[in-house]
């Protein structure tokens, strides 16, 4: 059950979308984990870099798509950069039509 969870509450995050890359936060890799406890969701997440200016949009986006999720009593959204984002975390797809270079 948990794992269905999980896996819920990742779908509903790819309708968070970040505004300067215009794909979901999901499959860009801005997404570490998705932990549940109980009813609560804790999700751990990036942004493209430390200053990005749409920090707060894509945490405050996160929660908000994670407490939509039937099930997710509260859900709790920590900004990290450790490990630093790179364009290696973007899906293969997404890396491509973004025009990232294929990671060998």
């Amino acid at each position: 059950m948990t794992e269905q969870l999980v896996e819920r509450v990742r779908e509903a995050l790819r309708v968070v979308i970040d505004p300067e890359l215009g794909e979901n936060i999901v499959d860009l890799g801005l997404v570490y984990d998705i932990r549940v406890l109980g009813e609560a969701v804790c999700i751990t997440m990036t942004a493209t870099t430390p200053g990005c200016p749409a920090t707060s949009f894509l945490r405050e986006g996160a929660q908000a798509a994670a407490s939509a999720v039937s099930g997710v009593v509260s859900a709790d959204v920590t900004m990290t950069f450790e490990p630093a984002w790179t364009p290696d975390l973007i899906a293969p797809a997404v890396r491509a039509s973004l025009g990232f270079a294929a990671v060998n």
